[in-house]
């Protein structure tokens, strides 16, 4: 463990948002993948609101092009609520919407070149301060949410912290994998390895990398001269690798549920079951689902 009185907060989140999203073409042709909605809420706003509710202010998207709208989302729309308000209708709806002035920060990724170049754009707004990585893709649903719970643990053990899951032993070959090492607390696990998508005779557990980060800034300067890894793109994993045994580095089993949302399965599993859970549609998605199964039988 760090010594807490020296341990600086985590007040930076980046969020690589440049991705095509060629798994859901048409529909990411002119809209980003990240603003696809989960019932009424885009992806984006799923992984924002995690990280205020972790106490995170400020938010650095890594952009490309086309992906103007991501940022828009969180503007403030004057003609909207102008519209709204003079009908009469509430905009609390929109709260989760607002950010505060200079609290956004964009910054592009000019070439996909994989998730460790895409952090490493964000260099010069990180500092020299730890921060979070959000994949908007994964989206984590827990009470409390994925972060606040990694940042808690970071609390105690600071250094570098990822969130982690248990998966099949046959999914390994898809993830990144970590190395076990001694348990600190439960679900609170030290990281002596991580190996980006091993084959699954050399995967040393079945504890996955499920898209949630806090590392220490000395992580961009590692990114800065490494060279590409698994599937040609600079990969994120292997920076981190680098950084084992020279830091403090442990992983979070996440207690709640993941839906990878870059699937359509693991989208449309994430619609029906925050479907379910909401009083306002809990009744009607049991009968739409009764009545759809019916069809099958």
């Amino acid at each position: 463990m760090t010594d807490a009185t020296n341990r600086k907060p985590i007040r930076k989140a980046v969020f690589p948002v440049a991705g095509l999203g060629t798994r859901f073409l048409p529909a990411t042709k002119a809209i980003p993948k990240e603003m696809l909605p989960i019932i009424d809420r885009p992806l984006i706003q799923y992984a924002v609101d995690e990280a205020r509710e972790a106490g995170i202010e400020q938010l650095i998207f890594v952009t490309g092009r086309g992906k103007v709208s991501i940022v828009e989302h969180f503007d403030t729309a004057f003609e909207l609520e102008a519209t709204m308000s003079g009908r009469g209708k509430q905009l609390d709806v929109l709260d989760a919407t607002r950010i505060q002035p200079g609290n956004l920060v964009t910054v592009r990724q000019q070439v996909p070149l994989g998730l460790g170049h895409a952090i490493w754009c964000a260099r010069a707004i990180v500092g020299d301060e730890p921060f979070a990585i959000f994949l908007p893709d994964e989206l984590m649903i827990g009470v409390p949410g994925c972060m606040k719970q990694m940042v808690e643990a970071y609390n105690r053990v600071g250094g570098n912290v990822i969130s982690v899951l248990e998966v099949p032993r046959e999914d390994v070959s898809s993830y990144g994998v970590i190395q076990p090492g001694a348990q600190v607390a439960h679900g609170l696990t030290e990281v002596l390895g991580l190996v980006e998508k091993p084959r699954l005779e050399d995967a040393p557990s079945n504890l996955i990398i499920s898209g949630r980060y806090i590392l220490q800034p000395e992580v961009m300067r590692t990114l800065e001269g490494q060279g590409k890894g698994a599937g040609g793109e600079i990969q994120l994993t292997d920076a981190m690798a680098r950084m084992i045994g020279h830091q403090p580095f442990h992983a979070v089993t996440f207690a709640g549920r993941r839906y990878d949302c870059g699937s359509k399965s693991g989208f449309v599993e994430a619609t029906l079951e925050l479907a379910l859970a909401r009083e306002d549609m809990a009744a009607d998605m049991t009968a739409l689902i009764k009545r759809l199964a019916a069809t099958l039988d």
